[in-house]
């Protein structure tokens, strides 16, 4: 039986006979994509959030008792605002992650707090047979307003921690971002309260020390501005510690964020179920429970930011020895001292724009730092060799002015961390196979010396 024939196969044609094919896309992809629609997206959020929020307060509070609680409620915030910057100097967060989570925790988290509260006292009242009307409010703000409000500030720690990681470092970078947005959070909340209390005190007649302004302001300003911020950094303590585990300890990177936010849930209730044990009981938790815990997160963050200058003197001298920095660099930049008499010498021979290009190259060498232990204890960043070939560009630009300046500065300035030797008994060497490459600096770039 014979086969039967086939046409011969055919040569297809030229490329310029097909109609080119652009896959299509969806639109929200492509609005996804786009990161000044993102960028947009969120200001118009979190402005219709304050814009809410300003009119349900002064629903509640009158054009003038709105008034009366933002003057008040805005004068422990830049105090606030300066700790926690000053906690950060090491590696200083961009301030428009600041800003974010200060605006989140002003306007998008209280918004989300105060109708989530608003519902669940509702719920209480419908569904559980109170005797008296105070028991509700008790058990809200001691069951309810805590898992709220934590978790409603906790979105963005948890927004920056997955968005912009390359600014996410460890303790002190989630204490700061937890605070800055408690901050934001509790200045609205101030208004409200301080609003609500003048309000009163027009309507009784109240006025002097003796009003409920005045207990109101001296509670929630002058005896506990850092209630707040305090709780929710035990939020930004476990984002910060999960930062620091290698990527291949997936169930700790989860577990201990779960585990910190809830221990900012329980510190939270705890202050808030104190106001029921009245004036004694009330202070009894203030002295006895919250001023330690104050002063261990502050410790912490303390150790946490002499741990930061440690990774500086660490890593730096792998680029020292590359030919990409000089020799007295890595202990001038481990050095808060070293840094500022560094800007000082610049503004004295080239002025406020000579002292701006060593803070500059301050920050950049610092980034630089923590860019190679991210690598080195097993979570390195993506783009890798193209960030540190930027840093290591924006070195350059600057080191002209920048290297004399903090050769300078490191005479007369003892070598912090005991010398050559690196924390934890690690020799100051460079890379080897367990790190990444270490780039050789070209000849055109090393200083005269070198």
């Amino acid at each position: 039986m014979h086969e039967p024939a086939t046409a011969p196969l055919q040569q297809p044609p030229p490329p310029a006979a097909f109609a080119h094919y652009r896959p299509r896309r969806a639109l929200w992809d492509t609005l996804w994509d786009n990161k000044a629609i993102r960028l947009g997206g969120l200001f118009l959020l979190l402005a219709l959030c304050g814009l809410i929020i300003l009119a349900l307060v002064r629903e509640q509070t009158g054009t003038e008792g709105f008034l009366v609680g933002l003057g008040l409620a805005v004068l422990p915030v830049p105090l606030l605002i300066a700790a926690f910057r000053w906690m950060d100097r090491v590696e200083p967060t961009p301030w428009r992650n600041l800003a974010f989570a200060f605006a989140w925790g002003a306007c998008a988290a209280t918004l989300v707090s105060l109708l989530a509260n608003g519902w669940a006292t509702k719920w209480l009242v419908t569904t559980i047979d109170f005797s008296e009307r105070g028991d509700v409010s008790t058990v809200g703000a001691t069951f309810v307003a805590p898992v709220v409000e934590e978790s409603g500030k906790a979105v963005a720690v948890l927004l920056l921690y997955l968005f912009r990681r390359r600014d996410f470092n460890g303790i002190v970078d989630g204490v700061v971002i937890a605070g800055i947005t408690a901050t934001g959070f509790a200045f609205t909340e101030n208004i409200l309260y301080l609003g609500n209390a003048f309000a009163s005190d027009q309507s009784f007649g109240y006025t002097g020390l003796h009003s409920t302004t005045a207990a109101t302001f001296f509670i929630r300003v002058l005896m506990s501005p850092f209630a707040h911020p305090l709780f929710t950094s035990m939020t930004g303590l476990g984002f910060g510690l999960a930062a620091t585990l290698a990527t291949h300890r997936r169930v700790l990177r989860v577990l201990v964020p779960v585990v910190a936010l809830l221990t900012a849930m329980l510190l939270h209730g705890l202050w808030n179920g104190s106001a029921t044990l009245g004036g004694l009981g009330f202070l009894a938790v203030y002295a006895l429970f919250m001023v330690p815990v104050f002063g261990l997160l502050t410790w912490l963050t303390i150790w946490s930011r002499q741990n930061e200058l440690r990774t500086v003197q660490t890593h730096l001298p792998a680029y020292q020895a590359a030919g990409w920095i000089t020799a007295p660099e890595p202990y001038a930049l481990s050095s808060m001292r070293a840094r500022g008499i560094a800007r000082d010498v610049a503004r004295r021979t080239g002025g406020p724009t000579a002292a701006r290009t060593v803070a500059e190259y301050i920050s950049f060498a610092t980034s630089l730092a923590f860019l190679r232990h991210r690598a080195h204890r097993g979570t390195p960043d993506p783009d890798f060799t193209a960030r540190e070939q930027e840093l290591l560009h924006h070195l350059w630009q600057r080191k002209s002015i920048a290297q004399p300046a903090l050769a300078q500065a490191t005479a007369g300035v003892p070598q912090p961390f005991g010398g050559p030797m690196a924390f934890g008994g690690l020799p100051v060497q460079p890379w080897g196979a367990a790190g990444p490459a270490m780039p050789q600096a070209p000849a055109w770039y090393r200083a005269p010396g070198q």
